[in-house]
């Protein structure tokens, strides 16, 4: 499997997918829970070729839901950076490191994720 992998499952899930960078794939994302839902964001995931291995490290959002932290900290609003897909785009550093080696590694599931980050927002 692969990043084709990804982007195949992120179709069947009814998302219409592009690609505003090399190695990275996006797509519109209707904010379900939270903070701000109903928010419509793109959402950009950088996949590789070691997925499903390997889940996307954090998820690139534009526009800015949370203030640039940089450096450190927890989430929230802790280790929030300039995206490098450039102006308007902001990179969320919260890997789907725990229990992803125990899930089914699709593509739902990180976006089950996303969902779970996006709910945590005070």
């Amino acid at each position: 499997m692969a990043k084709i992998d990804f982007v195949n499952q992120l179709l069947a899930l009814g998302y219409q997918v592009e690609e505003p960078q090399l190695g990275f794939v996006s797509i519109e994302y209707e904010i379900p829970v939270g903070k701000f839902i109903g928010q419509i964001v793109i959402v950009a995931f950088q996949v590789d070729d070691s997925y499903p291995m390997n889940p996307p490290p954090g998820p690139h959002f534009k526009p800015h839901l949370l203030p640039i932290t940089g450096g450190g900290g927890t989430h929230p609003f802790g280790a929030i950076h300039p995206s490098a897909l450039g102006t308007g785009w902001q990179y969320w550093s919260r890997p789907f490191t725990k229990h992803w080696n125990t899930s089914d590694r699709t593509a739902k599931t990180y976006l089950a994720h996303i969902k779970n980050l996006l709910a945590t927002i005070p």
